[in-house]
């Protein structure tokens, strides 16, 4: 069955950077659209990026400049690079395959 595994979340400050995973099985990953989400405390699930099977990237307006998703087809490996990280970015993030989505990596963004 899928699965999506994600990982690489943490405490850091504000400005720093991390690098989210997402360990994918149980499907064709080079031919899947792959996306990150996040929920906030409080908030409902925000769309943070997309990637296609093509590689062609998409993310919102807000998020544009600072994150970076990326896939390798090697691994089945999705990545969410987040860079000039603040307190607002603070969440759960998700990798989801279209309606199926992990356990999800908490990111807490603080001095």
């Amino acid at each position: 069955q899928v699965q999506l595994v994600e990982s690489g979340g943490g405490l850091v400050q504000p400005g720093g950077s991390l690098r989210l995973s997402c360990a994918t099985s149980g499907f064709v990953f080079s031919n899947s659209t792959m996306t990150w989400v996040r929920q906030a405390p409080g908030k409902g699930l925000e769309w943070v990026a997309n990637v296609f099977s093509d590689g062609a990237t998409y993310y919102p307006d807000s998020l544009k400049g600072r994150f970076t998703i990326s896939r390798d087809y090697t691994k089945d490996i999705l990545y969410l690079q987040m860079n000039n990280l603040t307190t607002e970015d603070t969440a759960v993030y998700y990798c989801t395959k279209g309606t199926l989505r992990g356990q999800g990596t908490q990111v807490t963004v603080s001095s």
